[in-house]
């Protein structure tokens, strides 16, 4: 490389880099501006619902057919209404280039919350995924994933850190060609505080006193040290809790041996880390199909099963086979993050009658089990 092209490609790196910290620094000035939804005041509760790609209209209509009969009263009143929002499809974001259309941006934001069934990241593109725009522009910066596993007193929920780290840029890092290429993480102090705050509420509300801060910060000595400072500044507000700190690469050893991974209760983590621990933790409990997973803001909050959209099960032609316990289990933590937590508790007392006690309709996924759709009316019929 010449010395002119060296010069080249460092400048242009500067000033990359220079536009990425004006706009990381104009964001985190307006994290400061929280606007929060109380659910207890709306006289309706409007539940966009998408169905995503691959086996999410599957899935998602038997999320229709549980919430239907969970919400009947309520949908007939008037207080809660079920709003269809199309246009999130691979096929529509691959021609317009976008990874969410406009229109359908303007139709969620329309709505208080949103269930949401997979969607699809096109590979071999720079599209970012659907997820990652939806959680930075509805600033849903809270991901709750809950584990439980009864027989084995294990009992988890994760606070991921769900709109920065290595994922707010993850589509915007820069490449020198044929010579090497930077990504960029993110973190910021209000950001972190309020990962900390959601996760300590919770475990002050629920009775919970052991929280792990999962980092790399032995490594990562600015963000994640970063990280694990605000985490501990914040808990001074909250004396009851035992706060410890951990390295990502041990907590996922942590959590596959038995003798004290019982210990655990509340963990807040950046996202990355949250990402892959998450579905480690989820294949524990039951495998990536069964947990649910809640996207939370002050304003928005999304709904989701955490597995993908499973382009497999539709080319080998057994999509109606989807297991829809992850939607289901989203469904619930959905209910209960709009006040209705009788109707949640419901749905999970169902949940676990379905699929863990009687276990009469079973899905497996192939055309040996039950279908999707009898799954759902299963459940359906025991709440």
């Amino acid at each position: 490389m010449t010395e002119s092209e060296r010069s080249k490609y460092i400048d242009g790196a500067c000033e990359h880099f220079r536009a990425l910290v004006t706009e990381q620094l104009d964001r985190a000035e307006r994290m400061k501006e929280r606007e929060r939804t109380d659910f207890s005041k709306l006289d309706k509760i409007k539940i966009g619902v998408v169905d995503g790609d691959g086996i999410g209209p599957i899935i998602m209509s038997a999320a229709r057919r549980v919430l239907g009969a969970l919400l009947a009263d309520e949908i007939k009143s008037g207080r809660v209404e079920m709003c269809d929002i199309e246009g999130l499809t691979i096929e529509r974001r691959l021609s317009l280039g976008v990874s969410v259309p406009d229109d359908v941006m303007a139709a969620i934001k329309s709505c208080h919350v949103l269930l949401k069934g997979p969607t699809t990241t096109p590979k071999g593109t720079t599209m970012e995924s659907a997820n990652v725009t939806l959680r930075r522009e509805l600033d849903l910066f809270a991901n709750v994933r809950p584990v439980r596993i009864p027989s084995e007193n294990v009992d988890w929920t994760f606070f991921r850190e769900n709109t920065e780290g290595e994922y707010v840029l993850g589509s915007r890092g820069y490449d020198i060609p044929d010579t090497l290429a930077f990504d960029f993480k993110v973190t910021t102090d209000e950001g972190t505080r309020r990962i900390a705050k959601a996760a300590f509420d919770y475990a002050a509300a629920n009775v919970k006193r052991h929280v792990a801060i999962v980092t790399k910060a032995n490594i990562m000595k600015k963000t994640d040290a970063k990280f694990s400072a605000i985490c501990h500044e914040v808990a001074k507000d909250y004396p009851s809790l035992e706060l410890e700190d951990w390295y990502i690469d041990i907590m996922t050893a942590n959590l596959v041996n038995k003798s004290i991974r019982s210990r655990f209760e509340v963990f807040v983590l950046p996202n990355l880390y949250g990402d892959i621990i998450t579905d480690e933790a989820a294949e524990i409990g039951g495998g990536v199909g069964t947990a649910g997973s809640a996207n939370i803001g002050d304003r928005y909050a999304m709904f989701e099963a955490i597995h993908g959209s499973a382009p497999r099960m539709v080319e080998e032609g057994i999509a109606e086979y989807a297991n829809p316990t992850s939607i289901l289990r989203a469904c619930e933590l959905m209910l209960s993050h709009i006040g209705f937590n009788d109707k949640a508790k419901k749905l999970s007392a169902s949940l676990t009658k379905c699929c863990d006690v009687e276990r009469r309709v079973a899905v497996t996924g192939n055309r040996d089990g039950a279908t999707c759709a009898d799954f759902a009316e299963y459940v359906a019929e025991n709440i």
